[in-house]
């Protein structure tokens, strides 16, 4: 008598885990590590660095307010080869420019991020333009 209640009560819990199972991974949470915990003293690196963009189509900086645009575009210019001695460079369609970035901490090789991209000169825009490669500093 005793083992035939047994079966039936272990039949009922069998059916009962097995009609419940599908649901319960609905109550589970499933969170990354990373996403709950904080380390002591790992955050975010704040970066910094100087570049230009080209393209502008004459929104860039001009020549008597931003001498340094002239500077920065020559001195690339002069380290890609091309000699710019005696030349008259204009900059209408360059901007020289400040690049900040916050770098998540763990980030890898090849991590894309958000960058902030500001004149400093007197351009009158920057859209549609191109900043080239810009070394960051942190």
């Amino acid at each position: 008598m005793k083992t035939q209640l047994m079966r039936r009560l272990c039949a009922a819990i069998f059916g009962t885990a097995m009609v419940l199972m599908p649901t319960m991974d609905a109550f589970a949470a499933s969170a990354r590590i990373k996403d709950i915990v904080d380390f002591e003293g790992i955050r975010e690196n704040q970066l910094v660095g100087y570049g230009l963009v080209v393209g502008l189509n004459g929104t860039g900086d001009s020549l008597n307010n931003s001498p340094f645009t002239k500077q920065s575009l020559q001195s690339m210019l002069e380290r890609l080869g091309v000699n710019t001695a005696g030349e008259n460079v204009r900059t209408a369609n360059v901007a020289a420019v400040m690049v900040t970035a916050n770098l998540p901490p763990f980030a890898t090789q090849g991590s894309r991020m958000d960058v902030s991209v500001a004149a400093l000169g007197d351009s009158d825009s920057l859209q549609g333009g191109t900043l080239l490669v810009t070394p960051l500093l942190g």
